[in-house]
């Protein structure tokens, strides 16, 4: 009898220990879970553009709604600076950063979706522009793109056989006063000097000779 009993506390034993063993397994299995990604209520993006930019008429738009694929977008800004989104019509969008029109466009949604997150990117700096004037193909407003280069402008405008490409310059406005930047071409496509990293912005003109 005493070895029948000391054989049936041992079979208990062995089954507390397999209990303890796989609750010890479940506990590290949802331990081991990841937790789940969190996504920011406003996100901003595009290549090169600066979070303080300002958004104007012309500038493309790209919005996107968090698992709501129909409110997913690209558009221009129109002339009267607004922009027209899927349940929200016409959204004032000139004069905004793309993290203050991200908050206005989740706000005006709180009215049709529970909690939306909202992405907001410039693809296109169209309101940006620069000008490109003299001895060149392509004369005229030219779109201004992330981080532009001088070089990159010519190379865009073209010249003509009659272009003076050694007494190029590059007219800007800073502070209410015109300043001219000499530009040799010559010397910048044989990486002479930092001319060729020379950035451009809004309302700069490149004149040639």
């Amino acid at each position: 009898m005493k070895r029948v009993m000391k054989f049936a506390c041992l079979v208990l034993l062995g089954f507390a220990t397999i209990g303890m063993r796989a609750q010890d397994g479940a506990d590290d299995t949802s331990a081991a879970k990841p937790a789940k990604a969190t996504v920011p209520e406003v996100q901003v993006s595009g290549p090169g553009v600066p979070s303080d930019y300002i958004i104007g008429a012309d500038d493309t738009l790209h919005i996107s709604v968090w698992k709501e694929p129909d409110m997913s977008i690209t558009l221009p800004v129109r002339p009267d600076g607004k922009i027209s989104i899927p349940l929200l019509d016409d959204v004032q969008a000139a004069g905004m950063t793309p993290m203050q029109l991200g908050l206005s466009i989740r706000d005006k949604l709180k009215k049709y979706i529970a909690d939306p997150r909202v992405s907001v990117a410039v693809t296109a700096m169209n309101s940006q522009r620069i000008y490109v004037l003299g001895e060149v193909t392509h004369t005229g407003p030219m779109a201004l793109l992330p981080n532009m280069t001088v070089l990159q402008a010519l190379s865009t405008a073209g010249f003509t056989q009659f272009a003076n490409l050694k007494a190029i310059y590059l007219l800007r406005v800073q502070d209410g006063k015109q300043t001219k930047m000499p530009f040799n071409y010559k010397d910048a496509i044989k990486g002479r000097g930092d001319q060729q990293t020379i950035t451009l912005k809004p309302g700069d003109t490149i004149v040639v000779p």
